[in-house]
């Protein structure tokens, strides 16, 4: 049995270690579920028992229209996000890219507004720009496309290697269905099993969250590892959907040759 330090743990915390993974169930307090009983401490009696006001019924208002383009500074539009990613997303840069699967076309990460330029800051009708970014997993490219939403032009991209921003969704989700699959992710699927009785098959299974590992900077590792920073790496903290962690933080995939390794 490998013993594992899983840092600082909550007042009320009970931790379950099995010969996989360590299982972590959190118990909150009394208190912080927000349910007072007499003598615990918290207010108690209604607003008319305490002196004050009733408050008034609540009012249910219509959701506004979602416009389909923003002004100025404003976040951009579900409208102007899927334009700026159809204007991005050239038919060449599909062809020529492949996403976390090994499907043509390139991962999508993020869609934010562009900063303005100096000579733009303070106009009354400054230009509204996309940054639109992805990961192409045919050469572990990170991929910046600055789109004009005005014009419908890609003003510039951008293309670095060894860059490492935070996963997309997709991406944990897929390193996750690569774990599951893996014999390193026996612990993993007993854990699953002690925890629930159900046999753990695909990710929907699990609460997954990414976080990027970039090989030796961030922690001791295998030989197997020392390929991330260059390559897509992820750590991830999984959880049994509405129930307990299970501790994978020791293993590391690889998403750009698909391989999952132990950390020393």
């Amino acid at each position: 049995m490998i013993h594992r330090h899983l840092g600082k743990v909550v007042a009320g915390a009970a931790v379950a270690v099995t010969a996989g993974a360590a299982l972590i169930a959190v118990t909150l307090p009394g208190s912080a579920s927000g349910d007072e009983g007499p003598g615990g401490g918290g207010p108690q009696g209604s607003a008319a028992e305490q002196g004050q006001a009733s408050p008034r019924p609540g009012v249910v208002e219509s959701a506004p229209d979602k416009a389909k383009k923003g002004t100025g500074r404003d976040p951009l539009t579900e409208d102007e996000m899927k334009r700026a990613q159809s204007l991005a997303l050239s038919r060449d840069f599909r062809a020529g890219s492949e996403n976390v699967k090994g499907r043509t076309g390139p991962q999508h990460l993020s869609t934010d507004l562009a900063e303005l330029g100096p000579d733009e800051v303070g106009k009354a009708t400054p230009p509204r720009r996309a940054e639109v970014t992805y990961y192409d997993y045919k050469d572990d490219t990170y991929v910046t496309k600055t789109v004009d939403l005005g014009t419908g032009k890609v003003e510039n991209t951008d293309t670095q290697r060894g860059v490492q921003p935070p996963p997309s969704r997709g991406e944990a989700v897929e390193a996750a269905r690569l774990l599951i699959g893996d014999k390193l992710g026996a612990g993993l699927r007993k854990d699953f099993k002690d925890a629930t009785g159900r046999t753990l098959t695909a990710p929907g299974q699990l609460t997954v969250t990414g976080f990027v590992y970039r090989g030796s900077g961030d922690s001791a590792g295998p030989a197997s590892v020392q390929d991330c920073g260059e390559h897509r790496c992820l750590r991830l903290f999984t959880r049994v959907v509405n129930g307990p962690w299970i501790d994978t933080r020791q293993l590391v995939v690889d998403l750009s040759d698909r391989s999952v390794a132990r950390l020393d």
